[in-house]
């Protein structure tokens, strides 16, 4: 069984023979990635974007952050530059994308719908505009879906596995805005994108950092079927596993804030199994990983290289629950 069956067999919970993974060089990954080229959500560190965002980077970590934000006041709507999502150029390199994956699980990478809104408007005007302007934040927020829709009429004629976006939602402790607010606006939003996405034939993930578990439920509800979560003790390990297990896949390496950062080698490999057992089952429903900018986020290159060759052993020892 190549890898894109073993990771399709983990998201439906049919008894994939192995734990799959995508770990760092050179422990190996069962995925591969695609996506636009140019895409409207690219992120750079340093420069403008094409909504006009103006980005800045402190030298800490790959990330950038909006220094200036282009959609200051909403008069400004009708004559904002929305990127063109049909134009051509992005889609070329598509043509190849599948060929080029081979047996992997193929993940083609969308735009996201909340931090591309904040990105667009800033933080705070975007809090605010919920409560101020929810029509029109509706409008910024549908924009976005829409390009979605395109882009995952895209991705399907290629051959993608999964559509995947980032958005965190979490603070340490909490969600950014009200759950309430959140189903008003972004849920249907949300289900418009995920409904597409498996009418497509596609698995529907997420990334989301943050303490997000005032609306896992949702997301499990409108068809989110991979979690791609990266902290998990600021929720409680074992709170996720009791809640959530069985019901989405979580895709998920060693907290990248705490035990990468502060335990010992054998608590990275603890922390391992603890994750596989508790967020997992023998019929799927946990894929291992590693977190990409490990120099900014404080992860030794042991610890980094400890979590990989447990999360290998595991897999290779599988099933190891139940």
């Amino acid at each position: 069984m190549n890898s894109r069956e073993i990771v399709q067999r983990t998201i439906r919970f049919e008894n994939p023979p192995r734990l799959p993974y995508s770990l760092a060089e050179p422990f190996g990954s069962d995925f591969a990635w695609c996506g636009m080229h140019p895409s409207p959500d690219d992120r750079p560190r340093q420069g403008v974007d094409e909504w006009g965002c103006v980005w800045e980077n402190i030298g800490v970590s790959n990330l950038g952050e909006v220094k200036d934000h282009p959609l200051k006041d909403w008069s400004q709507w009708e004559k904002f530059a929305i990127p063109d999502i049909r134009d051509p150029r992005r889609w070329q390199s598509l043509v190849s994308a599948r060929a080029a994956a081979g047996d992997k699980f193929l993940l083609g990478s969308g735009i996201s719908l909340y931090e591309r809104v904040h990105f667009i408007r800033g933080l705070e005007n975007t809090w605010l505009d919920i409560h101020q302007n929810p029509q029109e934040l509706g409008k910024l927020i549908d924009t976005l879906v829409e390009m979605n829709l395109y882009a995952i009429e895209q991705y399907a004629k290629a051959g993608v596995d999964g559509f995947i976006f980032a958005d965190d939602w979490g603070f340490q402790q909490g969600l950014m805005i009200s759950p309430n607010s959140w189903r008003q606006l972004w849920k249907p939003r949300y289900a418009r994108v995920y409904e597409a996405v498996h009418a497509a034939g596609m698995f529907a993930f997420l990334h989301s950092c943050g303490d997000i578990r005032a609306i896992l439920d949702d997301l499990i509800e409108i068809g989110l079927d991979v979690i791609d979560m990266q902290q998990q003790e600021n929720m409680g390990l074992e709170e996720l596993g009791r809640r959530f297990r069985g019901r989405l896949t979580f895709w998920c390496p060693v907290d990248i804030q705490k035990t990468m950062v502060y335990g010992t080698l054998d608590d990275i490999r603890a922390y391992c199994r603890r994750l596989v057992t508790t967020l997992g089952t023998s019929q799927g429903g946990f894929i291992a990983q590693f977190y990409s900018d490990p120099v900014g986020a404080g992860h030794r290159p042991e610890a980094v290289n400890a979590m990989c060759e447990e999360f290998l052993r595991l897999s290779q020892t599988w099933p190891v629950i139940d």
